[in-house]
């Protein structure tokens, strides 16, 4: 009886968050097909005025959508376009001095109607600042001071009873990223520029190039393609890489020898062969330029430990599992 009535409880909670989430999707959708109509042309003012001035993004709002702000404020200045939230509630107790003339502002409320906005009102009219609204209510004190209203579009909030900010805020957050990526797109924002502001973690690890972390010089293993096996072994062993390149005379590379290769000519008399005679040809290899996660995908798709860096088809330096895994690639 209790496992029943377990299930039972189990089924309403997914119900229940299959609603939420349904919800929640049918206010995206709305909002995108806003974005076709009137919202578009907004938006895209919207964009070109924030591209265009010489210093910050500002993001303001309070309550839920103060939250909401806060986290579209972190996405601008994490992809390359400045920006900071000031709550307005502290801004009318001094940090309205935070922003400057060449500074845009985003105030963020679904009523448009927050007393606290007030002294942003005021204070971005008073010395032309850009004001873009983000409002559910293009007639209120906010949509009306704006110079640039993107209209959220009404729909049911995923609270059964039409009251927790739920959709509403998952539209503030989904148009603020859009904002975000189309300035991105916009300025040409590059995997590099990404890198330099996310230095730490996984997300900075896997934006490091090959050349940042690859063996070369001494450490490279490589032997000619005619070289004896008692002389390949012996180099993919002082090595320590499991493998080694193997070179033609222009210096090209033409294949590698694996701890693999050897062991599917174990039967072979091996003091008879030379590099050429057993190494995989034509092997995987990537540039200095390939960034770390794109290495780490194509050990992982060919099931193997190493990649040999070159660069017109001369090996430059070798790459490890290990050396992606000791920077924090996943």
């Amino acid at each position: 009886m209790q496992n029943r009535r377990a299930a039972m409880t189990d089924n309403l909670e997914i119900a229940s968050a299959i609603r939420t989430l349904t919800t929640e999707t049918n206010g995206l959708q709305a909002l995108a097909e806003a974005l076709e109509n009137g919202l578009g042309e907004a938006f895209v003012r919207a964009v070109d005025t924030i591209s265009q001035i010489g210093g910050r993004v500002i993001v303001t709002g309070i309550g839920k959508s103060g939250h909401i702000g806060s986290k579209i404020a972190a996405t601008f200045a994490s992809t390359g376009t400045p920006a900071f939230f000031v709550h307005p509630a502290e801004a009318n107790h001094g940090d309205l001095g935070m922003i400057a003339r060449d500074d845009a502002v985003i105030a963020m409320s679904w009523s448009g109607e927050s007393a606290e906005l007030k002294g942003f009102l005021a204070y971005t009219g008073r010395i032309s600042i850009p004001l873009i609204a983000m409002t559910a209510n293009p007639a209120s004190t906010l949509g009306r001071e704006s110079d640039i209203c993107l209209e959220l579009p009404r729909v049911q909030e995923a609270c059964p009873h039409d009251l927790a900010p739920t959709t509403s805020t998952m539209m503030q957050l989904a148009l603020g990223d859009a904002l975000a990526i189309a300035l991105l797109e916009g300025r040409g924002f590059s995997p590099s520029d990404f890198r330099v502001l996310h230095p730490g973690g996984s997300l900075g690890a896997s934006l490091t190039h090959v050349s940042e972390i690859m063996h070369s010089g001494d450490e490279l293993p490589l032997v000619a393609a005619h070289a004896p096996m008692d002389e390949t072994v012996s180099r993919m062993s002082q090595k320590g890489f499991g493998c080694v390149g193997v070179i033609d005379e222009a210096g090209d590379l033409v294949g590698v020898v694996t701890d693999g290769d050897l062991r599917r000519n174990i039967t072979r008399n091996m003091m008879t062969l030379v590099a050429a005679d057993v190494m995989t040809r034509t092997p995987k290899t990537v540039s200095p330029e390939t960034l770390a996660n794109k290495a780490m995908a194509i050990l992982n798709e060919r099931a193997i430990t190493t990649l040999i860096v070159t660069v017109d088809q001369k090996p430059v330096g070798i790459v490890h599992l290990h050396d992606l895994l000791r920077i924090g690639v996943a």
